[in-house]
């Protein structure tokens, strides 16, 4: 495969902080704004849980020049697009407008990174905390398997380690968060000197520079809190655990800690979840599910997080398999991948796939801008956006082995497996 063509890269920092990261490119009449806070789930506490996912609906609820869901407003008006999300270690949020619009994006998010606090009332963090406990409900309490993966984080990782809890929180936590607790969350790490801003399109650079100084040159840094990273003692495992759901099938969740997003070995987990999964010619896929028929579906990834890593294998059992029966297999898999290496054939198949992956989302704007911001609040270099992918390409059977070997061990494991509660067997039959 060919390599990706050089991109033009420009990295500037404010005098507040604010790390710059420009990508010219003239293609198409767009430019993404990009804006990562090294922000999530893991600066809050137990708790205090939720406090990051609940800050990001905070951020599009308006601003002191901006009316509540006026973000929205103002750039669907002019043809573009707007969001953000959460996760354990960032909060992002992204706009994709017209090139000619640039500027307005760029307003948008100054405003609320200064000037935030003004708009900020009660009542808007009580309608936030009911959208936000309705979307836990949804997406989590009422959805069949839904607690499964919370569940496996918190046998994965001790209660005191920030992974140890969801992204969305806690119900009780959110309910009890209170506007003091928000703004004091906002001043500790929604400050410029805790933030990325890529720009990706049609611009400039020096005009687009100009601009960005314009507009938060005048936000003044934050406290620039302390990072400490939690010990983690290696997990005495297995540790399993058994929930009934109404669900019609039973599904295994199987994880394995890793080393953080970044590490040799973590690159080495990520190939080999394509190798076992990717694709229905994969062993996983090809055994399991065509050849003996034990499972519905199975798939498996690696984390990209950063404090640790994480690698986690989902399978959904056929109606007749005794979930212990797949999960033998599933594991059998595991040791077979740290016992023996891949045939190359497979392996290339798979670096093929993750390759091909990367070059399609680095096509579009809005994902290489967003790849580009989370090197630089992770390890401080957006060039790594080019030399990264090298890392795949020089992963050997050996390495893929060796990981396998050292991490993906039964010892290591936490699983969580759903089974139908006797009501949903019941409807089932």
């Amino acid at each position: 495969m060919s390599a990706f063509p050089e991109l033009q890269i420009e990295e500037h920092r404010l005098d507040n902080g604010l790390r710059v990261v420009l990508n010219p490119d003239a293609a198409l009449p767009l430019v993404a704004v990009n804006l990562w806070y090294h922000v999530g789930s893991q600066n809050e506490s137990r708790g205090r849980t939720g406090f990051a996912h609940l800050f990001e609906h905070m951020l599009f609820q308006g601003s002191l020049h901006v009316g509540t869901n006026d973000h929205f407003r103002y750039i669907q008006q002019v043809g573009g697009v707007a969001n953000g999300s959460t996760w354990y270690d960032r909060t992002n949020y992204y706009e994709t407008l017209p090139a000619t619009h640039l500027e307005l994006g760029l307003w948008l998010e100054s405003d609320r990174m200064g000037w935030l606090l003004p708009a900020m009332t009660a009542e808007k963090l009580e309608t936030q905390r009911q959208v936000v406990m309705n979307e836990r409900r949804q997406r989590v309490d009422n959805q069949p398997y839904g607690r499964a993966y919370e569940r496996l984080d918190e046998l994965l990782f001790p209660a005191g380690h920030p992974y140890h809890w969801p992204v969305i929180g806690y119900m009780e936590d959110i309910a009890a968060a209170t506007l003091e607790d928000v703004e004091r969350f906002f001043r500790t790490w929604y400050t410029p000197d805790n933030a990325v801003l890529t720009l990706a399109g049609a611009f400039v650079p020096a005009e687009a520079l100009a601009l960005v100084r314009r507009y938060f040159d005048d936000i003044p840094p934050g406290p620039r809190p302390l990072r400490p990273r939690p010990p983690l003692d290696e997990l005495q495992g297995p540790v399993s655990e058994r929930q009934s759901d109404a669900v019609e099938l039973s599904r295994l969740h199987l994880a394995f800690r890793l080393p953080p997003y970044g590490s040799d070995d973590w690159y080495a987990a990520d190939l080999l979840a394509t190798v076992l999964s990717g694709g229905r010619s994969s062993p996983l896929y090809r055994d399991l599910v065509y050849e003996r028929q034990l499972a519905q579906d199975v798939g498996s990834f690696a984390l990209p997080t950063e404090l640790a890593g994480s690698f986690a294998l989902v399978a959904t059992a056929r109606p007749e398999v005794p979930p212990e029966t797949l999960e033998e297999a599933v594991r059998e898999h595991l040791r077979r991948a740290g016992a023996e290496p891949f045939a190359e054939v497979e392996i290339e198949r798979a670096r093929n796939r993750v390759l091909t992956q990367h070059w399609e989302g680095l096509q579009q704007l809005d994902q290489r801008a967003d790849q580009l911001s989370q090197l630089v609040t992770f390890f401080g270099d957006p060039h790594l956006l080019q030399h990264e992918l090298e890392r795949y390409r020089t992963l050997t059977a050996d390495d893929l082995q060796r990981c396998a070997a050292t991490w993906l061990r039964d010892e290591r494991s936490a699983a969580v497996t759903v089974v139908p509660s006797a009501a949903a067997a019941g409807a089932a039959a």
